[in-house]
């Protein structure tokens, strides 16, 4: 709706995860340079993990475009809540296994064939599991179960598990002691410093057409950065609302009026932000956020 307002080819900060809007941050590219190690060096098992919001399905479809462009056989499981025969059937279809795709026997010994060939070819194929702290404990044993392919070179299925924070407190459970002894990689993404919530701003304004944005002033990109704390998925949210509203004003810019009244539009609560009741009606206050070094 703004983007012939402003210039833009398009919009830029939808919430789909587009590898094309990818902001490479540091943590972002070790993240995923570990993720590709892994699997090219036949690590096994590698956990990706991060809070809601952070860019994990992104660095997912990142590495995806990578194996694609490898001709990596991988199969993607993007729905975690699933039983161990829907676990089998999955990788079944997206491996183009042919065999009986009802039968986990049938499944196992024609995967196994898969792996055997592709390492005779000098490949390896990839399990990639989203959302993997909403795994059921058997879908997990399962999924250890399938660590047992391998043969001298290493293992013939990389198993990238991403997930939640509580992902790796689930791994602390004695009961999967066996699979938290297989994970040999471990990547953690976290959310933006202030420097890098504004460094991701720019880049994404860069990609559809404003190199040298104008429209985030520093006060407003400050209080982005506070009241999202440095989460991509907010700053996204929050500034495509700023720049419908902009838009919806006539504005080129945006100000801290336009962030408070998009924040209370999207019941945003962020440290610092206090909230009073003064004769049955709510005050809001905010508390002015400490200024970060760029190292922070």
């Amino acid at each position: 709706m703004y983007n012939a307002f402003f210039g833009f080819s398009e919009s830029p900060f939808n919430l789909s995860p587009d590898p094309g809007f990818f902001y490479r941050s540091q943590q972002h590219e070790e993240a995923l340079a570990n993720l590709i190690y892994g699997v090219q060096s036949r690590k096994g098992f590698i956990v990706l993990t991060g809070e809601v919001g952070t860019g994990k399905t992104t660095m997912l479809e990142c590495l995806r475009d990578y194996l694609y462009a490898q001709r990596i056989e991988f199969a993607f499981i993007f729905n975690s809540r699933i039983k161990p025969e829907e676990l089998y059937e999955m990788i079944s279809y997206d491996l183009d296994l042919r065999c009986n795709r009802q039968s986990k026997t049938d499944i196992i010994y024609s995967l196994n064939d898969l792996l055997i060939q592709q390492s005779n070819d000098g490949r390896t194929t990839v399990l990639i599991v989203d959302e993997a702290h909403n795994l059921e404990w058997d879908v997990l044993e399962e999924i250890r179960m399938l660590g047992n392919f391998e043969n001298r070179s290493g293992k013939l299925l990389q198993v990238i598990l991403a997930g939640q924070p509580e992902f790796d407190r689930k791994l602390d459970a004695p009961n999967l002691r066996q699979l938290k002894q297989r994970v040999v990689l471990r990547c953690m993404l976290k959310p933006f410093n202030q420097f890098e919530t504004g460094e991701y701003i720019h880049s994404r304004l860069a990609k559809v057409g404003m190199p040298e944005q104008t429209v985030f002033p520093p006060d407003v990109l400050a209080e982005v950065h506070t009241r999202s704390q440095g989460i991509p998925r907010v700053i996204n949210a929050l500034c495509d609302n700023l720049l419908l509203t902009a838009f919806a004003l006539e504005s080129p810019v945006t100000t801290i009026e336009m962030l408070d009244e998009v924040c209370n539009d999207m019941r945003l609560e962020w440290p610092g932000r206090r909230l009073r009741v003064r004769g049955g009606f709510q005050e809001e206050t905010l508390r002015p956020s400490p200024q970060l070094s760029r190292g922070d």
